[in-house]
């Protein structure tokens, strides 16, 4: 029966469980260590830890307030540091990076609605300033159309220039 050191088992311990999540028969491949084996460690390690994942909230329970704590607390970890903070409280890193967006972005929601409210008021002095276009379009042909005929009529009826008369 082989014997491993504590610190290989804790290094694939943390492979399978999160934030890595590496499935055990990939790790039967990698390092050649019976399923068995790996599942035994796994579920020693949660009976282990039983007791301090029952403590943490799951993270759909943490108020604002503690979301905010957590995004404080990981700003400055590095990524080991980071997965160890983590395992401490039951998060993913994944989360902490979705509230830390969701806190840079949590004034940029109301940027679209200025935008909206800016955009209908430009449509709609748009749309005034084409109808009035097509106002002074149709005035303008009409004046046009009145001046051209002003000049047959006057054609018409004017005298000749050549003096004779019928």
């Amino acid at each position: 029966m082989t014997q491993y050191s504590e610190e290989f088992k804790a290094s694939i311990i943390a492979k399978m469980l999160p934030p890595n999540d590496v499935a055990v028969p990939q790790l039967v491949l990698e390092t050649g260590i019976p399923k068995d084996t790996l599942y035994t460690w796994r579920s020693k390690h949660r009976k282990a830890l039983g007791d301090v994942t029952m403590q943490a909230p799951a993270c759909g329970q943490l108020s604002s307030e503690e979301k905010f704590t957590v995004v404080i607390e990981s700003a400055s970890l590095n990524e080991l540091e980071l997965s160890e903070y983590c395992r401490r409280k039951g998060l993913y890193p994944a989360q902490i990076s979705a509230w830390t967006n969701a806190g840079t972005q949590a004034n940029a929601s109301q940027t679209p609605k200025l935008d909206r409210t800016k955009l209908k008021a430009q449509v709609k002095h748009i749309k005034q300033l084409e109808a009035e276009l097509r106002r002074k379009d149709k005035a303008l042909a009409e004046a046009a159309a009145l001046l051209v005929l002003q000049k047959k009529v006057r054609a018409l009826w004017a005298e000749p220039e050549d003096g004779k008369s019928s």
